[in-house]
């Protein structure tokens, strides 16, 4: 309302134009276009109002120095940045505030411009288009009298020197001579550029050629010049002076921008929270359905990460819809692993294009051997040139697995593909890798990929792994006959090999990362009697310092649940917080020695604790919470835990906020006869006079405790004679700091 004040009423004879135009902008946006290649129907057409859910934007962009795999790294920060948005540590921005003054970091006079970024599949292009069509219904930015959109894919197209005005003419004939008009008010003018990283033509904004060589400067909407030149012109504002522009463009293309004019920088997380729950429910026309979906992915921690982006849940809601909507696809043999869902992910193609050609295992073969190059290359477009070179023809079936494009170089327009996602590309590149007569070294194939420290054949090893499962190879089988079984065993011997030789060598922080990776092999092998042969004399596991993503901790409580020898977790410093606690809650009860401390588990991580404590089968002897955010608020459920358990003998509570209330409740916990614990550490837990009596009391029934640190409290000489007496009277308390 604020930003719509004081500005003039458009003139009466563009009224029409502008109703035109509007009109035109809705019917160009109110459908959504998606592609639906496990499908017979390819391509689906939605209401946008009816499918678009609302993303997260953030008033950031943060350092793209990124090594790890896109998805990995996304999943181990997502939750992070949910926290920091509800701690207001982060501010979220709607798709109407992103020219708003508040959320400006460079102030302009001369018009306000917004970059937004998100990695590919995000939901850009589907952002900038509700924006458009929002203005267009009314919904959004009223002081903008015209809209114009465009996107750089098709800017590509243009291969000569051209003019603002014939650009916005091309797409919009009606503006006829009108818009000169227009130019007199650049402040009620709205540009959007999506796909910055699509772009032909390169745009170098710390270039002071464009703002003193003639060829290069374009500041009037009738010059002649090269596209870039106009782009570059109104993002610095020496074009149509006062209008506004809004770009979108991947990461990897965001340093072309670090000098430009930006207003408001931006980021788009995906879906957070309840907007991943929004989508399955606006995704299945039947709820229970929905729900049924939603319940099996949020239980599936690593299926649940991938929710942050739409490319993902199109693999998911496709993927997963007919096992809970086809009576004869049984419950039990929903996807559990990524592999498994993305074989799914295959096998509906297959069913619905396979028949298209001769052999779908040889072209199947070639396509993975191309993707697997691509994965080694680092190269997600191909071109006619890599189809000619695997023996690939343009085909309905290959249009299945790979999205054509048009890229325009220097000569001509041609035709590049794509998968639609570079997970998918490293899927089909694993299993070429069991379809190939002539398996080769498998084993060396897999090691040399280990040993790459870019985390770029993170994701492929997993699903090769994974591909040696017969659950995951099963419905790929149907069509494509049985998977090499030469292959299956060398994946096999590679992953004990790994795990074997990995086992004990964790006191360095690379040490602990490796075999981590191997565990998530033997989660995604879903083997259980390889987990046992491997991890059978395994007594300690170690990843102090490292830390641990919630998908982390479910492929740790997969391997612990499957062994009955480890004794000792350490987990100290790993910041698995209380997400990751919950997915370790079913299976730390069977160490012996449990070290928790500098994890932020928080009062409701020590409730998932105390229910393992109540375990009747619970065997911890030591548990380490020292430095974890506690507060009196969980001493109720620990001091019922350790009221019944049997086991425990050494607690460290150490540096929380207890304080004297929630000792108080512990201390009741001590009086009970039953209790074993010997060792109790309680330095810093906010300790002060007014509970001497009650500690007093506690040991002076409590007759196992024998060492006791009540260091850096708040005890005052009130307290000392209670205290010395104490230690007087129990002779078997060997140690009390």
């Amino acid at each position: 309302m604020n930003i719509g004040r004081g500005l003039s009423e458009i003139p009466s004879h563009l009224k029409d134009v502008q109703q035109k135009h509007k009109e035109t902008l809705r019917v160009q946006t109110e459908t959504l276009r998606v592609n639906t290649i496990l499908t017979k129907e390819k391509v689906k057409i939605f209401q946008l109002v009816n499918l678009y859910t609302e993303l997260t934007v953030i008033s950031t962009v943060r350092d793209r120095t990124l090594v790890e795999h896109e998805l990995l790294a996304r999943g181990r920060d997502h939750e992070e940045w949910r926290k920091k948005h509800l701690r207001r540590e982060l501010e979220k921005i709607r798709t109407d505030q992103l020219f708003q003054s508040s959320f400006s970091r460079r102030k302009s006079k001369s018009g306000s411009s917004a970059a937004v970024s998100g990695v590919a599949g995000i939901g850009k292009t589907t952002m900038v288009q509700k924006i458009v069509h929002d203005w267009a219904t009314g919904k959004v930015y009223p002081h903008f009298q015209f809209v114009f959109s465009f996107r750089f894919r098709d800017l590509n197209a243009i291969n000569c020197r051209i003019n603002l005005r014939n650009l916005i003419l091309d797409l919009y004939p009606y503006f006829g001579n009108i818009l000169g008009e227009l130019w007199k008010n650049p402040e009620g003018l709205l540009f959007t550029f999506d796909g910055l990283d699509e772009f032909k033509d390169s745009i170098n904004f710390a270039d002071n050629r464009r703002n003193t060589e003639p060829q290069y400067m374009c500041t009037d909407p009738e010059d002649w010049c090269e596209v870039s030149d106009i782009v570059y012109s109104l993002l610095q504002h020496k074009l149509l002076p006062g209008c506004s522009v809004l770009v979108t463009s991947r990461p990897t293309a965001l340093h072309l921008l670090e000098k430009a004019e930006i207003s408001v920088w931006a980021e788009i997380l995906g879906f957070v929270g309840e907007e991943r729950k929004e989508y399955f429910n606006k995704f299945f026309e039947d709820q229970s359905v929905a729900a049924a979906v939603f319940n099996h992915v949020e239980e599936n921690e690593i299926l649940y990460t991938m929710c942050y982006n739409p490319s993902y849940y199109w693999i998911l809601c496709l993927s997963l819809g007919p096992f809970f909507t086809q009576r004869e696809r049984k419950q039990q043999r929903v996807p559990k692993t990524i592999t498994q869902l993305y074989s799914y992910y295959i096998y509906n193609i297959l069913k619905n294009h396979g028949r298209e050609i001769e052999s779908p295992r040889d072209v199947l073969l070639k396509i993975g051997e191309m993707a697997f190059t691509g994965v080694s290359k680092k190269k997600i477009v191909f071109r006619n040139g890599d189809l000619i070179k695997y023996n690939l023809q343009p085909s309905q079936f290959l249009s299945g697995f790979m999205m054509e494009l048009l890229e325009r170089d220097d000569s001509a327009q041609s035709v590049v593909y794509t998968f639609p996602h570079l997970t998918i590309q490293e899927f089909v590149a694993a299993l070429a890798q069991f379809l190939s007569p002539y398996p080769g070294n498998i084993r060396k194939l897999l090691s040399e990929a280990h040993n790459k420290e870019d985390g770029r054949f993170e994701i492929f090893l997993r699903f090769v792994v994974g591909l040696s499962s017969s659950q995951s190879a099963r419905p790929l089988e149907e069509f494509l006959g049985p998977l090499l079984h030469q292959t299956i065993c060398g994946v096999i011997d590679w992953v004990k090999e790994k795990v074997e030789g990995q086992i004990g060598k964790t006191e360095r922080e690379t040490g602990k990362r490796n075999l981590l990776n191997t565990f998530h092999y033997l989660f995604e092998s879903q083997n259980k009697t390889l987990a046992r042969v491997t991890v059978r004399s395994v007594e300690t596991l170690t990843f102090s310092e490292l830390r641990l993503t919630p998908i982390d901790c479910a492929v740790l409580s997969h391997v612990i649940g499957l062994c009955d020898t480890i004794k000792h977790l350490n987990l100290g410093g790993c910041s698995i917080r209380c997400e990751g606690l919950q997915r370790l809650g079913t299976v730390v009860h069977k160490c012996q020695v449990l070290r928790l401390a500098g994890n932020q588990l928080e009062d409701s991580g020590v409730k998932l604790l105390s229910a393992a404590l109540r375990n009747p089968d619970c065997k911890i002897q030591t548990l380490e919470l020292w430095y974890n955010g506690l507060t009196a608020s969980c001493a109720n459920d620990l001091s019922s835990a350790l009221s019944t358990n049997r086991s425990l003998t050494v607690l460290n509570l150490g540096n929380n906020k207890l304080g004297d209330s929630g000792m108080k409740l512990l201390f009741t916990a001590l009086r009970n006869p039953d209790c074993k614990i010997q060792e109790l550490r309680l330095d810093d837990v906010g300790l002060t006079d007014s509970c001497t009596e009650d500690l007093v009391s506690a040991l002076s029934t409590n007759r196992s405790l024998t060492d006791l640190n009540l260091g850096s409290n708040s005890f005052t000489d009130r307290s000392v004679p209670a205290l010395r007496s104490l230690i007087l009277t129990r002779r078997s308390l060997e140690r009390i700091c």
